[in-house]
């Protein structure tokens, strides 16, 4: 929170995809719903929206260990929970209900299935993820 108007989310490091602010410096709106594990009950937030690179401002916000390098900031025009009908029916919160590791593809095999690269091998995109873990978390 940066006043009782505004939210700053900040761009913590990733895989350096920039749809999201690309969408946010085209539209200059932003739609953000907040879950709370264990939870069913979740916080949209909907407004005018930029993306800033302002020192001051990323200096702030610091939730992964070091500075984003940007962030959206969002003018909460409208502010509201969101019925948690969805979540109930959904079983989200219930772990007894989630489908066995095994029966989902890997993080890796989604990421080679995005890529849709032949030069890429389920290998290369599992060796660059553990790098990324040892060396892009700090």
């Amino acid at each position: 929170m940066l006043d009782e108007h505004h939210v700053a989310i900040p761009d913590a490091t990733g895989n350096r995809r920039l749809d999201t602010l690309v969408n946010v410096a085209t539209t200059g709106q932003a739609a953000v719903i907040f879950l709370i594990p264990g939870r069913e009950w979740t916080l949209r937030v909907n407004g005018r929206a930029c993306v800033s690179a302002e020192p001051d401002l990323l200096e702030r916000l610091t939730p992964v260990g070091k500075p984003p390098r940007t962030a959206i900031v969002v003018r909460a025009d409208e502010l509201y929970a969101h019925c948690p009908k969805a979540f109930v029916r959904s079983k989200l919160w219930d772990p007894e209900t989630w489908p066995a590791a095994d029966a989902q593809p890997t993080p890796a095999e989604v990421a080679l299935a995005h890529l849709r690269d032949p030069d890429v091998t389920l290998a290369d995109v599992e060796r660059q993820q553990e790098e990324s873990l040892k060396h892009r978390l700090a």
